[in-house]
């Protein structure tokens, strides 16, 4: 028979027992958060619970504020209701919801990464839309995908892969050991100057931007690149023969180049001469090289096995001859062909100004060298221009 005292020991002993569970639930598991004390409660959405559990840890930046209440099922997934503690810093309400894996035997909790800072702040009955979770890949697929990739790989050249990589690294223990330290010595480094490279690594971004900006003009480069290298595959074996006929051509040019000698020098330099008189006057140049052709099959045309056909056109003072000049010059009748001296300072002298101008001292020059005058000797500067109009004879032009 229990008497009273011992009644009261157990009833003692219970109670304490519960009031230690209680405290050790409420203040290191967090249970109290189950049962809305000090708590309030957010829902989040998600496409699958992804194993998370109720009373699984709530974070936020990594830091428990919270736990997992009751999981419900919706028309569109799960919604998860998240008992955070009244005394955790305030979470952002723009937040993204991450199940995450806290070992490698899976056991899932919840991670509140926020986008940004300040407010506004989740509160009592706010709600994470489905869009902001993420879920872990599901173990089966990762297993299954492992699978695959260990079936995809042929036996026969993994042996032989390893036999090769085997006899690779066979009595190379002290280069692989100098690889390793070079490679500490470098991390070494990188760590003690480690301004400069979080400085390059920024800068790459830079330089990665701008490869993504011209990334069409990479592209087209490539395309024309490949373009080139199909021709080069057709033209194959045109290519073929031009190297193997280029050491005969090489030869033929240094013997040839051997046999000139100081000649071929001489005229490249005389050449060179001829081109700084021509240049000037390319324009006058490619007139005539378009004339020409028109000029030959004209005679052509004149001149035929059964002679000569001349067409003869009167025009009758239409223009007016140029007279100014000639006035030097002894009128012979044309039935007089005694010797007499050649007046080589006869020229129409008429102005540049003048409806009728002619004569050699008014054709265009490109000025380099300046053209001659005929009857001088020197380079003459271009003719002033004349005064033609009645506001320029009365100087009202500014002139």
């Amino acid at each position: 028979m229990i008497t009273r005292r011992v009644r009261a020991q157990v009833v003692a002993f219970v109670l304490i027992a519960l009031v230690g569970v209680s405290y050790v639930g409420a203040r290191y598991a967090g249970l109290d958060t189950l049962f809305g004390a000090n708590a309030y409660v957010v829902k989040a959405r998600l496409a699958d619970s992804g194993g998370v559990f109720t009373n699984a840890e709530v974070t936020y930046r990594g830091v428990g504020i919270g736990r997992v209440g009751e999981l419900h099922l919706v028309a569109d997934g799960v919604e998860v209701d998240l008992r955070l503690r009244d005394d955790a810093p305030p979470v952002p309400a723009d937040v993204d919801v991450i199940v995450a894996n806290r070992s490698a035997v899976g056991e899932q909790y919840l991670d509140l990464r926020p986008r940004r800072d300040g407010e506004p702040y989740l509160r009592d009955g706010s709600v994470i839309s489905r869009d902001r979770g993420t879920l872990p890949l599901p173990s089966e697929t990762v297993l299954l995908n492992l699978d695959r990739l260990v079936e995809s790989v042929p036996g026969d050249e993994l042996r032989s892969v390893v036999d090769e990589l085997y006899l690779a690294t066979q009595g190379t223990g002290p280069g692989l050991q100098a690889l390793l330290d070079a490679s500490n010595s470098f991390t070494k480094a990188a760590t003690e100057h480690l301004p400069q490279t979080t400085a390059l690594i920024t800068d790459a971004g830079t330089v990665l931007a701008t490869q993504v900006a011209t990334g069409a003009a990479i592209k087209d480069f490539a395309a024309n690149t490949k373009l080139i290298a199909e021709q080069v595959g057709r033209s194959d074996g045109d290519l073929r023969a031009v190297l193997a006929n280029a050491p005969g051509a090489a030869a033929e040019i240094s013997t040839l180049l051997r046999d000139t000698g100081p000649t071929l020098g001489v005229l490249f330099a005389d050449l060179l001469t001829t081109a700084n008189v021509l240049a000037p006057r390319r324009a006058g140049l490619e007139q005539l090289l378009v004339t020409t052709p028109q000029a030959v099959a004209a005679a052509a045309d004149v001149i035929r096995p059964d002679g000569a056909h001349f067409a003869l056109t009167t025009t009758f003072f239409d223009p007016m001859p140029c007279v100014t000049g000639y006035e030097g010059t002894r009128y012979r009748n044309g039935l007089d062909i005694s010797p007499a001296p050649w007046n080589t300072n006869a020229r129409c002298s008429l102005p540049p100004g003048s409806g009728n101008v002619r004569g050699s001292q008014n054709v265009p020059s490109p000025g380099v060298p300046p053209a001659t005058k005929p009857g001088t000797y020197f380079p003459t500067q271009d003719t002033p221009r004349l005064r033609n109009s009645l506001s320029e004879l009365l100087s009202l032009d500014g002139g």
